[in-house]
């Protein structure tokens, strides 16, 4: 399975401090799902347009299975990875989204303030996940046979879950 994640931060991207959550991203996929994952990574700036074309580019060059993001989902005016996944979607699966913000919302009242998005774009499933590595952990888990059933439509492809 061919996998892409993508943090979605200024300061990360300019070196500022270290990006955690898209290795906790990888950590968390690796620990779910059964192999060969093949990952692309990368650290970019709250600029919808680099988001885009970003995601654009897992999905339709690298013919990545699942794109994941992590960061810019919040209210404030940089949190712009919400459009940019709008922007490159061709349908949206607002269930995953609501499901993450149902699942952190039990652990921290403030993630209702999330707005991550969920779809699809030809066949690649992409998410928004929140930008705290623990938050990640914590929405992943309960989304890997959702995931799972997403890419077998998508790719005609059974991923398989680890036992656990």
């Amino acid at each position: 399975m061919k996998c892409a994640r993508l943090t979605i931060s200024d300061r990360a991207s300019a070196g500022v401090y270290e990006d955690l959550s898209g290795p906790a991203i990888q950590a968390e996929i690796d620990r779910l799902f059964e192999g060969p994952l093949e990952w692309r990574a990368a650290v970019i700036p709250d600029e919808q347009e680099r988001i885009a074309a970003e995601l654009a580019r897992c999905a339709d060059r690298e013919e990545c299975w699942l794109v994941l993001t992590t960061g810019g989902t919040g209210p404030a005016p940089r949190d712009v990875t919400p459009e940019a996944t709008r922007q490159i979607l061709d349908r949206e699966l607002p269930g995953i989204a609501e499901a993450m913000r149902a699942v952190s919302f039990a652990k921290t009242p403030t993630a209702i303030l999330s707005r991550a998005v969920a779809g699809t774009r030809g066949r690649s499933l992409v998410i928004n996940l929140p930008g705290n590595p623990r938050a990640i952990g914590e929405c992943l888990p309960p989304l890997a046979s959702a995931i799972a059933e997403a890419i077998f439509h998508l790719r005609n492809v059974r991923v398989r879950l680890k036992r656990r």
